[in-house]
């Protein structure tokens, strides 16, 4: 299944321990279906001492969260839902873009 959330979006959290939360995608994970937000969704994780950290102990990182629990954020600050676009060029090639259901604008 192809994802409508793209990796630079801003999501809001609409399920979960981090619910209401916003934040900007910085990876989508297609085949499992989940996405990488910024801010969002941290869990400790304990590190053995290595070259890059030399001391080890705990790190604190951000996990991946399914993307059916966040929503795209539109202009104006408000979670919306996406349709796909599409209009045909003269040439023959087709232009799709990404266009929010609540304010029509493109995403």
């Amino acid at each position: 299944m192809k994802l409508k959330i793209k990796k630079g979006d801003t999501v809001k959290v609409i399920a979960g321990n981090d619910n209401g939360k916003t934040g900007r995608v910085l990876m989508v994970f297609p085949d499992q279906m989940k996405v990488l937000v910024e801010g969002v969704n941290i869990r400790s994780k304990a590190v053995r001492p290595s070259q890059s950290n030399p001391n080890g102990g705990i790190v604190k990182q951000e996990v991946p969260i399914h993307y059916s629990n966040v929503m795209l954020v539109d202009k104006n600050g408000k979670p919306t839902r996406t349709r796909i676009e599409r209009t045909a060029a003269p040439g023959g090639k087709a232009t799709v873009k990404r266009v929010a259901k609540t304010t029509n604008e493109e995403l």
